[in-house]
């Protein structure tokens, strides 16, 4: 008859408290973000540095929120206590707490309308595709040589940005695609005007830096490299056209670096998360596009002073150099003596190199020995007073010392120590130990404090 073996069960993973909150949130990301809540504002704070923390609350339950100051900037109210709203943005754990916590991205007044329901949906699925990553925007060049522009030939944030360009950098030519910014049509229109900007910037992406000048004279060819997307502010559905998902997805192939100057600073669309740079406003984004001329010229005529003091140098250290090597070939006899000196100082060192130093490392080991002997002897008597110090210190705790003093030990008769009246009851037996002794005792009375 065979033997049955127990069966022994693997012992449970032991966690870390960091690892084991890490893993919480990063089950809480998978399984529910993006994830969009409504309840009731409680406890309200925004903090000095612009982020504002609250909890969201209902008749059954309540969940932390912290929302940052990006994400506050664009609120288009102000937030009250016990405020109804819907939010948008993820679960996690907030690890230094071990709490769950959602970080807000949107907030609207419960009951909004169904615009802002399409604005937050269409961008967590952008973002969830990797568009608006910090990795695939495109740096802005140093040297501009030519300025696209995407707007209506009718709004005013084009005179904006004209004013912008003339007065900061009037050298760079400008190439404007009209586009309608408002209206049914205005997505469309809006993505043709970029596609065509797109294809000038292509046939002119070999072109050579020297001959932009005469690249302006052929048409279609003038150089494109950056681009200005810009419209005045208004309201959401103002705005709407400039989020359009066929559009954002034209803005992310752009070849060239794009520059968004949408509204107001606390205008948001979902184009701004996918340009390469946001500005608050169109005439931001015409001085945030090119280096001023005047800047320009400076580092122009800085350059050339640094250009000129070094080639008065060079010609001057060479001057030196040639004076020295006439001296020298006028004297060659001097210079065999120099050598001949040279020489025999090398000679007489070699001689008697190998003793100086056998004699410096018998100093250096005498000296380490000396210093080594001092620290063994300041390490022995440091470590016997500690010694000493932790002897007092253990023959202070000794409870016997305790029970000198007055105090007793109680215990049950199974030998448990009591320390509280809670855990005795009348007619109990107990033992009392003295400092000398044990004494038997039964509880009569209890009295709590």
């Amino acid at each position: 008859m065979s033997e049955v073996l127990p069966v022994r069960r693997a012992a449970p993973q032991v966690w870390s408290v960091g690892a084991l909150c890490h893993a919480i949130a990063d089950a809480l990301d998978a399984r529910f973000n993006p994830v969009r809540v409504a309840g009731e504002i409680s406890s309200f704070v925004r903090a000095a540095s612009g982020h504002c923390y609250f909890s969201l609350k209902d008749s059954s339950g309540q969940l932390r929120c912290a929302m940052f100051k990006r994400a506050a900037s664009g609120l288009a109210f102000v937030p009250r206590e016990g405020q109804r709203v819907e939010v948008s943005g993820r679960l996690g754990v907030y690890e230094p707490r071990g709490e769950l916590q959602l970080v807000v991205e949107a907030m609207v007044e419960a009951g909004e309308g169904n615009l802002y329901e399409q604005f937050v949906l269409l961008k967590a699925r952008l973002q969830a595709e990797g568009l608006f990553e910090p990795e695939r925007k495109k740096p802005l060049p140093t040297l501009v040589r030519g300025i696209g522009v995407v707007t209506s030939l009718g709004a005013a944030a084009l005179h904006d940005v004209v004013s912008a360009l003339q007065r900061r950098v009037p050298h760079i030519p400008v190439l404007i695609a009209p586009a309608s910014v408002q209206g049914a049509n205005a997505a469309t229109e809006l993505a043709q005007a970029l596609q065509a900007l797109y294809a000038v910037a292509a046939r002119s992406a070999e072109l050579d830096p020297g001959t932009a000048a005469s690249a302006r004279t052929a048409k279609g060819a003038m150089p494109i490299d950056v681009i200005l997307l810009v419209r005045g502010g208004g309201a959401m559905e103002d705005l709407w056209s400039f989020n359009d998902e066929a559009l954002v997805r034209v803005l992310a192939q752009s070849p060239v670096p794009v520059i968004s100057g949408i509204g107001h600073e606390t205008d948001f669309t979902i184009a701004d998360f996918v340009v390469d740079l946001r500005a608050p406003t169109p005439t931001a984004a015409a001085e945030l596009c090119a280096t001023p001329l005047e800047q320009l010229q400076d580092a122009a005529g800085y350059l050339q002073s640094r250009l000129q003091t070094a080639v008065l140098r060079k010609l001057d250290r060479q001057s030196q150099r040639l004076d020295q090597a006439a001296s020298r070939a006028g004297r060659p006899a001097a210079l065999v003596s120099r050598l001949q000196l040279r020489l025999a100082s090398v000679g007489q060192r070699m001689a008697y190199a190998p003793g100086q130093q056998l004699q410096a490392q018998q100093m250096r080991l005498l000296a380490s020995e000396a210093v080594l002997r001092n620290v063994a002897h300041q390490s022995t008597a440091h470590q016997r007073s500690r010694l000493a110090q932790l002897g007092v210190r253990l023959g202070a705790l000794d409870p016997q010392l305790v029970l000198k003093r007055g105090y007793a030990w109680l215990q049950d008769e199974a030998g448990q120590p009591l320390t509280g009246a809670a855990q005795m009851h009348t007619g109990q037996r107990v033992q009392a130990r003295l400092s000398d002794g044990t004494v038997d005792m039964q509880i009569q009375a209890l009295r709590l404090s």
